[in-house]
């Protein structure tokens, strides 16, 4: 799985994920929940969906699932270190199970599925964890310290466990990113296939099936995010996770079957830059950088948002050319480079570096970008709350054929500077009214012009 800035996963018809739930580890969100009886603490098996976001790096740690004692007897499902998938299961202090693949989990744009399946009482030792990622196991392992024969973890026993957290209150290990269908099984060491297939017409997509059917022990889960006043019901019929700074906005329709564009934290030209809230929030530092959309359109009609700008700082939004992706400079001017369209705080709109003074209003609060890729002239519209500010043909540095992302450039100088994107899949806060495109896809402050779509997985298979 590489750094790709045109991921997007496209899926045939099937079983749709309508939600997923995004944890902020700024906000120190999770869930928890402890059990009032021990299951199956040798034979489970834990399975999710998951889009990472931000610690993407080495030094840090994101914590999927925990079961946590105290300090020193802890089990937990994470990506450790530079994000290499980790099965640990901390006994008195030592490891007496500590599995790590060489793989890194690092691409921010998409999802993957997860499967960790435990049987500690099978005879031969590789067959007592097996890790799958997008239905393939891992065979390629960092460290394969296995459980000996019959070990019991903490999972599924009466310790507390946790959803995206250690379960010790560390601020650097509480999980950023989004989870969708999240599944305990108490009792089983399942195959993936319980939990995904390949998709029939496209035999490289791994995609969600139905798991509501299955049986998931005494202490097993199902989590489905579908309930924004309760994120953490558990549909298997056990009792709900107690969320923790956890709110109606964190509940996503972007998800494994309808994955959502976000900005991409590997291309920021700054690393004072700071991604949050399920990389839709940017807040600036005190330097020159910019942000990039994760999916690029090289065809088809788009609409998305930005709000929340703090009007003390420089800002800039609209397009950018593929070149400029990785090419922008980090400097005082980056906005005045070929193969920008943008619409500056005060009113100016700087095409290809060239800059026209006072053609437009000064930045309102919701601003509206409707990108047509398809008209014999294309076009970019700006849009100050709902107001058309000018319609602008793109130029030639945006050569047919050629990917279009949404970018933004900002610099606070001695103030930060905060910007919130809505590409309808999250909201970083509630929105006055929701409004989808004509194809029931995202949640707008604002409609979004007829023909105009949010920028997603499924619209793409159709538009892009």
């Amino acid at each position: 799985m590489g750094n790709t800035i045109l991921g997007a996963n496209t899926l045939s018809s099937g079983y749709e994920v309508a939600n997923s739930c995004m944890f902020n580890d700024g906000d120190s969100a999770c869930m928890h929940k402890t059990p009032s009886g021990s299951g199956n603490r040798r034979t489970f098996t834990f399975s999710t969906w998951v889009k990472k976001t931000n610690k993407l790096t080495s030094n840090v740690y994101n914590d999927l699932y925990s079961a946590y004692e105290d300090a020193n007897n802890i089990s937990r499902i994470l990506f450790w270190d530079s994000n290499a998938i980790t099965l640990s299961n901390k006994v008195s202090g030592s490891f007496p199970t500590f599995i790590r693949t060489n793989r890194l989990m690092r691409d921010p744009t998409t999802w993957f599925h997860l499967v960790v399946a435990v049987d500690t009482t099978d005879g031969t030792e590789a067959n007592r964890v097996k890790i799958y990622v997008n239905g393939i196991q891992e065979t390629s392992l960092e460290s394969s310290n296995y459980p000996s024969q019959n070990e019991d973890f903490f999972f599924n026993h009466t310790n507390e466990h946790n959803v995206g957290q250690q379960g010790d209150d560390d601020s650097a290990l509480y999980f950023d990113g989004y989870l969708a269908e999240t599944v305990m099984i108490d009792g089983l060491q399942l195959a993936p296939t319980s939990f995904g297939e390949f998709d029939e017409d496209s035999p490289q997509i791994w995609k969600p099936i139905d798991v509501s059917g299955l049986t998931f022990g005494t202490n097993g889960f199902y989590l489905d995010y579908e309930d924004s006043s309760n994120l953490g019901n558990d549909k298997s019929g056990g009792t709900d996770f107690t969320e923790v700074n956890l709110a109606a906005t964190d509940q996503s329709t972007d998800t494994c079957t309808n994955n959502f564009a976000t900005l991409n934290p590997l291309v920021k030209g700054n690393t004072s830059f700071t991604f949050l809230q399920g990389n839709i929030q940017v807040d600036s530092g005190n330097n020159w950088g910019h942000g990039v959309g994760t999916i690029g359109l090289a065809s088809g009609k788009w609409y998305w948002e930005v709000d929340n700008i703090t009007a003390s700082s420089n800002v800039f939004f609209g397009i950018c050319n593929e070149f400029n992706v990785s090419h922008l400079d980090n400097d005082s001017t980056p906005y005045s480079e070929a193969g920008l369209m943008l619409y500056f705080q005060d009113g100016r709109r700087t095409i290809d570096g060239t800059s026209s003074e006072g053609e437009y209003n000064a930045y309102g609060t919701t601003h509206g970008f409707a990108l047509d890729l398809d008209s014999g002239t294309r076009t970019i519209k700006f849009y100050r709350d709902n107001s058309l500010e000018g319609t602008e043909n793109l130029t030639a540095n945006f050569p047919a054929g050629d990917f279009v992302f949404p970018i933004l450039m900002m610099s606070a100088s001695s103030n930060a500077c905060g910007v919130d994107f809505n590409f309808g899949g999250t909201v970083a806060s509630a929105l006055a009214s929701g409004n989808a495109d004509a194809n029931g896809y995202g949640s707008f402050e604002f409609a979004p012009p007829s023909g105009y779509y949010a920028i997603c997985s499924k619209n793409l298979a159709e538009y892009g």
